[in-house]
């Protein structure tokens, strides 16, 4: 059973009820948008909170996508610690979920690339992937280099992608996701389908010239695009601070016009508030958003160094480490806003669950996963010589002038 912690979604109010609908029933507060310290699920501004407009059913996914990204990641970081015939890596999710189902959450993620709104990932991609509705098994099997995964064992973690849902693909350089991004929604724009582009760049974007220019165009052109920045306070090992000279990088949308929201990534609610907005308006011809999510991964920049088996969280010594490293209690502060909890307590608050139904879900998430690893395990490697696969053309290729 997860913890409670003194920042899930609650009220102090005498005489208060629990209930769902009458929760929902929270006076807009002012304000452009909630910020880490809030102690109940905010409206983003005058908006509204858009959250009290989910099914019961809809919300209760939100959940459970969240447990299913957390146990991924756990699990695999156990696997790397202590199975020498697993060849998968990651650079782990954990600590974020709630930003990456927040924002899928508004988004259609059905209809392949003609219909599905569209998502750009980073290096830090299963996350996402498993928010947009990935297949796990398949998506496991990728990860080991496995000939029947979801690339065919040709991207591995850094490149997995899944048009079908519309997943276009991690990005393994830190950067140009946003520009090919800012591409698809010119496209989307020009055929009229309606569809929105997100695409999700860490702290350390913000000093490319990528960021800047995926913002200048988006904004001059009122692209249906929305950049979605995952604060979780360090690029590698060097924190933000180092890069960005504003506290909140959301602020960076002030030149250009446009809105830039900050919101508290470790809850699911306030971050599909936020995207709800920005979908909003970037379907209704409005333009670009900038979304900065404040959040915390549990592991560190790479791989598992620093944890333990069957432990949540990296607290070990890492080798990787090359400018600074993040204090334990730090993390430990972070993960007492865990966004498993956080979920769970709202679902609860709000009667949709009761302990004993949460912890069955995540029973059952748990079992998913352990299964889609084995799954996986048992899928064939891929060969050596299929490297040569898919690098030359077939056939005649027509000459072109080239100057």
């Amino acid at each position: 059973m997860h913890r409670e912690t003194d920042t899930d979604c609650q009220s102090s109010e005498p005489g208060f009820s629990p209930g769902r609908r009458t929760f929902l029933k929270i006076s807009v507060l002012a304000g452009a948008a909630a910020t880490i310290s809030s102690t109940v699920a905010y409206a983003a501004g005058e908006s509204g909170f858009w959250a009290k407009d989910l099914e019961d059913e809809q919300l209760v996914d939100m959940y459970r996508r969240i447990l299913r990204i957390r146990w991924h990641e756990r699990t695999m970081a156990d696997k790397m610690l202590t199975d020498p015939t697993y060849r998968g890596y990651n650079h782990f999710y954990a600590g974020q979920e709630a930003v990456a189902v927040g924002i899928c959450s508004a988004l259609r993620n059905e209809g392949g690339v003609e219909k599905a709104d569209l998502v750009y990932s980073t290096h830090r991609p299963t996350g996402h992937a498993i928010a947009k509705g990935i297949d796990l098994k398949r998506m496991c099997a990728e990860n080991d280099f496995r000939a029947t995964g979801l690339n065919n064992g040709y991207a591995a973690e850094m490149h997995i992608s899944d048009p079908t849902i519309g997943f276009m693909g991690a990005d393994g350089m830190i950067g140009p996701g946003p520009v090919i991004a800012t591409g698809s929604a010119l496209a989307i724009q020009a055929r009229g389908s309606g569809q929105v582009v997100v695409n999700f760049g860490g702290d350390g974007t913000y000093a490319t010239p990528h960021f800047h220019s995926a913002l200048n165009n988006s904004t001059l052109l009122k692209l249906p695009f929305i950049y979605v920045i995952e604060n979780n306070l360090y690029h590698q090992y060097a924190h933000y601070s180092l890069s960005v000279p504003m506290k909140d990088i959301a602020t960076a949308a002030e030149p250009y016009g446009i809105p830039g929201i900050v919101v508290d990534g470790q809850d699911v609610m306030q971050v599909y508030n936020a995207a709800k907005i920005a979908v909003d308006r970037a379907r209704a011809g409005e333009g670009p958003t900038l979304i900065e999510a404040k959040t915390y991964r549990y592991y560190n920049h790479w791989g598992a160094p620093g944890a333990t088996p069957g432990e949540l969280g990296a607290f070990g010594y890492d080798p990787l480490a090359i400018s600074s490293f993040r204090p334990e209690r730090e993390l430990r502060a972070w993960m007492q806003r865990d966004p498993v909890d956080i979920s769970r307590r709202i679902l609860i608050d709000w009667g949709l669950l009761d302990d004993a139904e949460a912890d069955a879900i995540e029973t059952e998430v748990k079992a998913e996963v352990t299964e889609a690893f084995a799954w996986a395990a048992e899928q064939p490697l891929c060969r050596p010589e299929d490297g040569l696969k898919h690098v030359f053309v077939d056939g005649e290729v027509e000459a072109r002038q080239l100057a």
